[in-house]
């Protein structure tokens, strides 16, 4: 099973089985570090990745391009009169960049592993700031190396990072926020199913012309449901029942692969394509099956779309509200 990251070889006859539907963060995930600390390390958590991303080979070349010209960077090197006219850049064209996801910061490292390491300093602004959600996706940006400030980390959802970045600005001197008394966009990459929650919010009717901040979009990489997530989780759950499992919980980060989830538990009606109780307990035997979603909207497509209501929905899309929605399920 390659895509899945790890598996049940190692799983001690006491643990819990946890089934993280995502692909493993790196250089390290929180889900992973919370379940195995989780009451002294009585679960045991197993990525089993749903999607499948893939990179935009012309984005990643139009990245690569920007900074080569400078448009991180309006100091050092990228002041140089020569250079401006050899780039044809005359200078900056961003405040800022944003990562919400850690596919992002994949995309953008593949990039900073091109450049010229002894240029990097010159390429991007030790001022500008590279905003992020979550510790997670903190952790991938530092990881790239850069001299520039990551903040925005303990937001957790885009809503809170756009009102977040709204007041960062305007700690921020014009020297990073302008340019010839214009404001530079902070350059946002996505993938091609997102939100807009953040340009919206950045650039609200609501808000004074001179604290809106201009927003570019840049798709860095598609996103599909993996060919082999409905296979590779069946063998899962073969091997848990060979192997005594009698309880076991899996956790859904979105409404892509639910199908797949619950064809591979065999808890769907073959002509309705519906949720079925009496399915769930033909098929469970000594090895219980339980549903926790990281929020309401997965919780709400498994309950529209297949008529199930998951045990748990978590209060906070985090490890954090998806631990402690598992533990109060079990608790007497």
């Amino acid at each position: 099973m390659d895509g899945v990251t790890s598996g049940l070889n190692d799983l001690n006859i006491d643990q819990i089985p946890v089934y993280l539907l995502k692909t493993k963060s790196s250089p390290s995930d929180t889900y992973e570090e919370y379940f195995d600390a989780l009451e002294n390390g009585r679960y045991k958590p197993i990525f089993v990745p749903v999607l499948e991303h893939m990179f935009r080979d012309d984005a990643l070349r139009t990245l690569r391009r920007a900074a080569e010209r400078f448009a991180f960077a309006g100091g050092s090197e990228a002041n140089d009169a020569y250079l401006r006219r050899a780039t044809n850049n005359p200078a900056k064209k961003y405040g800022g960049i944003i990562f919400t996801s850690q596919r992002a910061v994949d995309a953008f490292s593949v990039v900073v592993a091109k450049l010229e390491p002894s240029k990097l300093g010159a390429f991007f602004d030790q001022d500008m700031p590279l905003y992020v959600v979550g510790m997670a996706t903190a952790r991938g940006v530092r990881a790239l190396g850069l001299a520039c400030p990551v903040v925005g980390e303990e937001t957790g959802n885009g809503e809170a990072l756009a009102e977040f970045i709204l007041k960062h600005q305007k700690t921020l001197s014009q020297e990073v926020t302008q340019l010839n008394g214009r404001t530079l966009p902070l350059l946002f990459m996505v993938g091609e199913q997102r939100r807009d929650i953040i340009p919206k919010t950045l650039q609200s009717d609501d808000l004074p012309a001179a604290e809106k901040t201009p927003v570019t979009e840049l798709v860095v990489y598609e996103t599909g449901e993996a060919a082999t997530f409905e296979e590779e989780f069946t063998k899962l759950l073969q091997e848990a029942r060979l192997k005594g499992v009698e309880k076991q919980w899996v956790v859904v980060f979105s409404p892509q692969g639910c199908e797949a989830m619950l064809n591979a538990l065999g808890w769907l009606e073959e002509k309705s394509g519906k949720y079925s109780e009496a399915r769930k307990a033909a098929i469970a035997g000594s090895m219980k099956s339980h549903i926790a979603t990281i929020g309401p909207t997965t919780r709400d497509f498994l309950l529209e779309e297949f008529g199930y209501e998951p045990d748990v929905c978590a209060a906070k899309p985090s490890p954090e509200g998806v631990g402690e929605g598992i533990t109060a399920y079990e608790s007497p």
